[in-house]
């Protein structure tokens, strides 16, 4: 068992307005983002399972395939759950704060394959 602190999660600077801080379990992810106005995460997919937990501010999730079309607004209290390989896109409408779980973990992450949240 490991008990952790924010604080002394390393913070890495996506972009300008992207923050993120992450813990790799052996079977999941917990990432907190700090996502700034105006901040947008291209749209993309993965094989893992995302719950979003909104602890502050204002995001518009889009989705493609399937989902094309359709758009969800998460406020804070908010959870947004999207099935695996599901595409999705992210507009930050006001200064957000997040917290993301993905099952299994985020094995892109940890090897820097992530440009789609970079720039």
């Amino acid at each position: 068992m490991d008990q952790l602190n924010w604080a002394s999660i390393p913070r890495e600077e996506l972009s300008a307005k992207t923050v993120r801080q992450a813990i790799h379990t052996e079977r999941m992810t917990i990432a907190r983002l700090q996502l700034l106005k105006g901040a947008v995460v291209a749209m993309h997919h993965h094989e893992n399972e995302q719950v979003t937990m909104m602890k502050s501010g204002v995001l518009r999730f889009v989705f493609g395939g399937s989902e094309a079309g359709k758009e969800i607004i998460v406020r804070a209290g908010d959870v947004l759950t999207i099935p695996p390989n599901v595409p999705h896109m992210v507009e930050v409408l006001e200064d957000s704060m997040a917290t993301d779980l993905f099952a299994p973990r985020r094995e892109d992450w940890i090897r820097g394959d992530d440009a789609y949240l970079r720039g």
